[in-house]
């Protein structure tokens, strides 16, 4: 592929971050990565109807740039994307997620099969881009020597996220789920690592050191290498259910997923097709369902999309 660098928009979310430089590494680009919002009061209204002005942008953006690619994720960065391109001709600007506007402002659109979307240069994936890979897993050490844990133990990893729109993610979920945890893996001889996102609140990891005094290895700060070391170690990994995206992240392990279901405060069917088209294609199954082992074939949209978006760039 020629040489091509890329501008990077997003809120700065762990999702969206973690989608689009996860693309931007798989097509081996350098990138400038820009956090970006839009101004109040017009966050609040639908993208359709705010307009494409940098009047309206919360972030520094520049108004010509040398970067010949636009990777943008999330709701808040596509103003940004529209003005840079409108600006910028050469630009090939690429968006992750249903942009909900216009498909035309795009060059590519990649989207996740649970928004449902189709488009002439709409590119579908099986979950979430992400920006772990196998290999960095592998090649990753283990930090959890100093607490006498190696990949000879039974090891089952939590992964923690955080309140949504749709989960609150409070003790009494949390609670039922540590019970689950304990009924299910502690008491047959796993072991447990329990590590937090930048999502989770303080309080639920403060319930956590209670409910599990010295039966489990908790990370209370946020830390990559614990979280690969993590995903390394485990025998077993098991995701809270308010993100696409860290099911997406562990699903590039071919380990047993186990999805921890919390009380929602409102539907979300894209929530509900994402986890049940992972479900019946032997990725994951429920927290609670039968333990036994099982394996899936290797999933890395991540660099399947790359090499599509490689041969359109050429």
């Amino acid at each position: 592929m020629r040489y091509f660098k890329a501008l990077l928009l997003t809120e700065g979310a762990h999702g969206m971050v973690s989608q689009v430089e996860g693309l931007a590494k798989a097509l081996k680009l350098d990138f400038n990565h820009c956090f970006v919002n839009l101004k109040k009061p017009w966050r609040y209204f639908p993208i359709n109807l705010v307009p494409v002005s940098k009047s309206v942008i919360d972030g520094k953006i520049p108004d010509q740039i040398e970067n010949q690619i636009l990777i943008s994720c999330g709701k808040n960065s596509i103003i940004s994307s529209l003005f840079l391109k409108r600006n910028n001709k050469n630009l090939f600007n690429i968006h992750i997620q249903n942009p909900k506007v216009n498909f035309s402002n795009f060059d590519l659109i990649v989207a996740p099969e649970h928004d449902q979307i189709k488009g002439s240069n709409v590119l579908s994936t099986f979950g979430a881009l992400h920006y772990i890979t196998k290999q960095e897993i592998d090649n990753s050490s283990n930090f959890f020597s100093k607490y006498n844990l190696s990949e000879k133990d039974k090891i089952v990893s939590l992964i923690l996220g955080g309140p949504n729109r749709y989960y609150d993610f409070n003790e009494i979920d949390l609670g039922n789920i540590f019970l689950s945890i304990r009924d299910h893996f502690l008491n047959k001889g796993f072991k447990l690592i329990l590590v937090r996102s930048r999502r989770t609140p303080d309080n639920i990891i403060d319930f956590a050191k209670k409910f599990f005094l010295n039966s489990a290895v908790i990370i209370d700060f946020v830390s990559k290498e614990f979280y690969l070391s993590a995903l390394k170690l485990s025998k077993t990994i098991i995701v809270t259910c308010d993100s696409t995206s860290m099911v997406s992240e562990c699903a590039i392990t071919q380990k047993p997923i186990f999805v921890a279901k919390m009380k929602a405060k409102r539907r979300n069917n894209r929530f509900e097709y994402f986890l049940n088209s992972f479900r019946e294609k032997g990725i994951i199954k429920f927290l609670g369902e039968n333990t036994d082992n099982w394996s899936y074939p290797e999933l890395d949209e991540t660099k399947r999309i790359a090499r599509i978006i490689k041969e359109r760039l050429n």
